[in-house]
């Protein structure tokens, strides 16, 4: 159950990758977010809440791109009671920057997991994207890479060179930006014991 946080004698968890911290929009306040021992506490601003591991009835980790960052995880936890809470392997810095923490973003999550399968939660744990939005996006990326292609192969008929280059990087790059999303995405679930590594990034 999501309650306001009060003194409850429990102390903060100080281990490894038990707080996590990112501003989710420019203008607004940092989100923060802890592992307590038996709860996951957050603060936004003015706002605090607290979470029981297990009232946590479902989790769903998926890759996120956005225009200024094209590496971008996100974690979506939804209790029993309250707001779905968020968390963004990337922080806004600037209007035009968005700042990657890869590595304390992949501990927090690593160490939830943990904490969750040690509580032998019976949330569901989802990864992807939702089999609704997924299918008729694959349908639709398989039908502009099709067409994109059929203008390649008009272009060289055409003797076009030039134009059938720029078709061809175009649908390269195309081809490697969707295909890495949703290759990633594919709706599954899996265990809290075995996240899916495709969904937690490495690096810095």
């Amino acid at each position: 159950m999501t309650t306001p946080d009060q003194p409850s004698g429990d102390p903060t968890d100080t281990a490894a990758g038990a707080t996590y911290s990112y501003k989710p929009s420019l203008m607004g306040a940092a989100f923060e977010a802890r592992l307590e021992p038996d709860a996951l506490g957050w603060q936004a601003g003015g706002r605090t809440g607290r979470i029981p591991y297990g009232d946590i009835r479902r989790l769903r980790l998926s890759f996120r791109p956005v225009t200024m960052q094209s590496q971008r995880f996100l974690t979506e936890i939804w209790p029993a009671y309250g707001p779905k809470i968020v968390l963004a392997s990337c922080s806004w810095r600037s209007m035009f920057e968005q700042e990657r923490r890869d590595a304390p973003y992949a501990a927090f999550v690593t160490e939830l997991h943990r904490r969750l399968a040690a509580a032998q939660s019976s949330a569901r744990f989802d990864a992807g994207s939702p089999p609704l939005l997924y299918w008729p996006a694959v349908t639709l990326f398989a039908g502009v890479s099709l067409s994109i292609a059929a203008l390649f192969v008009r272009a060289l008929q055409l003797g076009a060179l030039g134009g059938a280059a720029f078709i061809a990087a175009f649908l390269a790059l195309f081809l490697w930006q969707a295909g890495t999303f949703f290759r990633r995405n594919r709706p599954s679930t899996y265990t809290p014991d075995n996240p899916p590594r495709e969904l937690i990034p490495t690096g810095k």
